[in-house]
């Protein structure tokens, strides 16, 4: 049994065991994910459920809709903020941080 939240095996895409594992940094800590999993899932596997602040309030946000479609799954990847994590796929050496706020959008007057 795993130790990770991490689906091992799915009846549509089959068996974690023949996926590649590759390490991405997440707030500074290094942590193994699987080459083409959404960073969302990949975070999520690992414990890691603070994906970005609130702005004004920067009380933690989560995933929300896990679709792809939300704001709430904003992130910050290799410096560029405001990257969807649950449809953008891990790559090696990814390096993710929580997002503050709205990341690079600036708020109309």
């Amino acid at each position: 049994m795993s130790t990770t939240l991490r689906i091992e095996s799915h009846p549509v895409l089959g068996s974690n065991e023949l996926r590649t594992t590759v390490t991405i940094t997440a707030d500074g800590r290094e942590i193994q994910a699987l080459v083409g999993e959404p960073i969302a899932a990949a975070l999520l596997a690992s414990g890691i459920l603070k994906i970005r602040t609130m702005p004004g309030t920067a009380a933690p946000r989560g995933i929300f809709t896990g679709v792809g479609r939300s704001i709430e799954e904003l992130g910050t990847v290799n410096g560029e903020s405001n990257v969807p994590l649950m449809s953008t796929p891990v790559e090696d050496g990814m390096v993710i941080e929580v997002q503050q706020g709205l990341g690079g959008w600036v708020e109309n007057a």
